[in-house]
């Protein structure tokens, strides 16, 4: 009998019997072999949400975890072309205390991160009806941020040598940078009143050097050792808020 849309009831259990046989294995009839029998997930199917799709609701409650194709991000030559917004993860309690250990404020930056880019998708659509100078100046913050993190953090060329391999604290220091000169800059969009208004294209003209070294962060190689790259990260931690000190005088 056809259960959720349209898919047989025993779904769930014919996914569960499918993925208890993912895992290594050792080929013992033959020649000596090993290898994996690999789970291929789903693909984002063109306007349509996989948090909705029966196939993936299954699967998420057998694997805890979902990396969701994106085949726009594919053919914008975004890769890896896993979408932010549908891919999904319960293990997030579980790893904290490491991430904490690592740095307490590592589990906030991810928390914001994504925060900022499920607001960039619901501002791309209003964009899209009204266009972006209608927009709230934090708003047109908001998408530009998002921008940097997307092009700038999540897009990654293996061919080269700095995007090849991104060290958990190389991660960490280009999130903190990003989302610093994000919250200063939003302080100053958000508490300026009377005659003194700010606006993000004045911020941006002020700023320009300091978010030029931001977007170049992704080029900063972690073969020149750990010590060295996070200087060059504290140093633009500095220098942000130094300029926007500046900008406030």
């Amino acid at each position: 009998m056809p259960a959720d849309s349209g898919f047989p009831a025993y779904l769930g259990a014919r996914l569960a019997s499918f993925y208890e046989r993912a895992g290594k294995v050792k080929c013992i009839g033959g020649p000596q072999r090993e290898g994996s029998v690999t789970v291929v997930g789903a693909v984002s199917p063109p306007g349509g949400d996989l948090a909705g799709d029966p196939v993936t609701s299954a699967t998420l409650q057998v694997v805890q975890v979902f990396w969701g194709l994106d085949k726009k991000l594919a053919q914008r030559k975004h890769f890896p072309s896993v979408s932010w917004l549908i891919s999904y993860s319960k293990y997030d309690d579980a790893l904290r205390p490491f991430f904490v250990n690592f740095d307490p404020d590592f589990p906030a930056l991810r928390t914001e991160v994504r925060q900022l880019l499920q607001e960039e998708q619901e501002l791309s659509e209003i964009v899209q009806l009204v266009g972006k100078d209608s927009l709230a100046e934090p708003d047109k913050l908001t998408l530009e941020v998002a921008r940097m993190v997307r092009e700038d953090f999540l897009q990654q060329n293996s061919y080269t040598p700095y995007d090849r391999v991104s060290p958990m604290w190389k991660s960490f220091w280009m999130l903190k940078n990003m989302l610093h000169f994000y919250d200063l800059a939003n302080h100053h969009l958000k508490d300026t009143g009377g005659e003194k208004r700010v606006t993000y294209d004045s911020i941006a003209n002020h700023m320009s050097q300091q978010i030029q070294e931001i977007i170049r962060m992704k080029f900063i190689d972690p073969a020149d050792g750990e010590e060295a790259c996070i200087a060059k990260f504290k140093k633009l931690y500095t220098d942000i808020e130094d300029r926007f000190r500046a900008f406030t005088d």
